[in-house]
């Protein structure tokens, strides 16, 4: 098992010679998005948090890999926390998810995708028993097309989903697994039944940087 490395915490707004103790309540919740075991399909890292969002701030991000390598999908999850709220949080804690996934044409063209993207991450929240409050987000149909020198590169069709969302307690372990959950659904891939034990996280010789 290959333990993930310390999330690195932000506090915006400090100055060189602060030393104002972190939150317990952010240090508590934050420890909650180091799950030492993912399904064998997802690789996690510790990736920087924005400064400009909350006080304070840590965050993951994951891709999602075919058996062959191919990677499928990619996400991150950004933990916010403000010890006085902010407008639309509905409490101290706000989490912000993004998940990209290689989709083909026609489902892309479908219009209930957006409908059914949004039910995945909803779905997954319910099924790990994650309870929140205030949810929205988007889900957009990307189309890329090359031109130039790169006229010859296949067209390319994407679903981006963005999603922000106030957990309810500050045990976030069940959000992260549903947005795990989220980028396998996004990638063709159904979660694991019930019973059937996800696998220590593995580590890549040359893993590729987390994409924006």
């Amino acid at each position: 098992m290959v333990p993930m490395r310390s999330l690195p915490t932000y506090a915006s707004g400090m100055t060189i010679g602060d030393a104002a103790p972190v939150p317990a309540a952010f240090r508590r919740a934050a420890a909650t998005l180091r799950p030492t075991e993912v399904r064998p399909e997802i690789e996690l890292e510790d990736i920087p948090a924005p400064q400009r969002l909350a006080p304070y701030s840590a965050a993951v991000g994951a891709s999602v890999y075919r058996d062959d390598d191919d990677e499928l999908a990619v996400g991150r999850l950004i933990m916010l926390f403000d010890p006085d709220g902010q407008r639309g949080w509905d409490g101290q804690f706000r989490l912000v998810a993004y998940v990209r996934a290689d989709m083909e044409p026609e489902i892309t063209e479908d219009p209930l995708l957006g409908p059914v993207a949004w039910s995945w991450l909803t779905e997954s929240l319910d099924a790990h028993g994650a309870a929140y409050a205030a949810a929205g987000g988007t889900v957009t149909r990307a189309v890329s097309e090359g031109f130039g020198n790169k006229a010859e590169d296949p067209v390319t069709t994407e679903l981006e989903l963005r999603a922000s969302w106030s957990p309810l307690e500050e045990d976030l372990s069940g959000h992260v697994a549903a947005w795990c959950d989220l980028m396998c659904l996004a990638a063709g891939m159904p979660p694991l039944p019930p019973g059937v034990a996800a696998l220590p996280q593995r580590r890549r010789e040359d893993p590729e940087s987390f994409r924006t």
